[in-house]
């Protein structure tokens, strides 16, 4: 039995519906493993987490756009992408993984722009695997510039204060995931929050603010990480965005239900003016959708 939990099978309709043209900026899909073979080797198996059972969780809270994010579990093979952003249509767009530079061709590359992933995500999280050498990490995000992607970049557990100089020359837009995992004891002071304040003043990096159930330390409600997020909001809310992480990959709790994750959200940014500026504006600029008027 692997030693993480599903993701929750119910997902309710929120008390508050989100704006329209919401989007969740990561979420992945898996499937069945005689169709969609796994990386050896791969630290996370969810064959039962869909296109289909994800677009039921959008429909219940009311999203309507939404970013596949390639999880580790397939490396460089992105078909299970590939057919989710065909079913789903073109209000969902998707997110390599870095390995793609590594082991396969232009070609290749080129089907994946040509299918709607205008970005790539990088791994810095060694227990995971698929991270890139520094000579393929230089030669990948040169190909992110000439291809016009963003960078995704996924902290290690302790955070991405110590990954800082792994990007601070590139100069494509950059995406840092899960508030840099931070760490929620340490509070606002906490030298991530810090770090991500810097990288956010660069201009070109912007924030997910996502996973506050595993960046929490004290448990749901997650009050410990609703002051991370606003501090965070306050400093740069033109370049934040939310998600779901739906799975919720690798969870060692259950993970909570996914309407509980966007009302944490609304704590994060309780005016209506904000959350349409972070769930609609900022991903259909960062990501390249069309933009939605009120």
């Amino acid at each position: 039995m692997p030693d993480y939990y599903p993701f929750n099978p119910t997902p309710r309709r929120p008390d508050v519906l989100p704006p329209a043209g919401t989007c969740d900026s990561q979420f992945h899909v898996l499937g069945d493993p005689e169709t969609y073979p796994t990386r050896p080797g791969a630290a996370y198996h969810m064959p039962s987490a869909t296109w289909e059972r994800a677009k039921h969780v959008h429909d219940q809270l009311g999203i309507d756009r939404g970013i596949i994010v390639q999880t580790t579990t397939y490396g460089a093979d992105h078909q299970v992408v590939l057919d989710g952003l065909e079913a789903l249509g073109p209000n969902y767009k998707g997110c390599a993984n870095a390995l793609v530079f590594a082991e396969k061709d232009d070609a290749y590359l080129q089907k994946l722009n040509d299918a709607g992933i205008n970005g790539a995500r990088f791994s810095f999280r060694q227990a995971l695997g698929a991270v890139l050498s520094d000579d393929d990490f230089k030669a990948a995000t040169d190909k992110l510039r000439d291809m016009g992607w963003y960078m995704k970049v996924q902290p290690e557990q302790t955070g991405i204060a110590q990954h800082v100089e792994k990007f601070a020359d590139v100069d494509v837009p950059i995406l840092i995931d899960h508030m840099g995992r931070a760490d929620a004891s340490k509070g606002v002071n906490d030298e991530n929050i810090v770090a991500l304040k810097k990288q956010l003043d660069r201009g070109n990096v912007w924030v997910m603010l996502s996973l506050g159930e595993k960046v929490s330390v004290a448990g749901a409600p997650y009050d410990d990480v609703v002051p991370l997020a606003q501090a965070l909001i306050e400093h740069a809310p033109e370049r934040c965005v939310w998600a779901s992480d739906w799975p919720h990959p690798v969870s060692k709790k259950q993970p909570p239900n996914d309407a509980d994750l966007l009302e944490l959200f609304y704590r994060y940014a309780p005016d209506d003016a904000t959350r349409k500026q972070i769930l609609v504006d900022n991903p259909a600029e960062l990501f390249g959708f069309e933009p939605v008027f009120s």
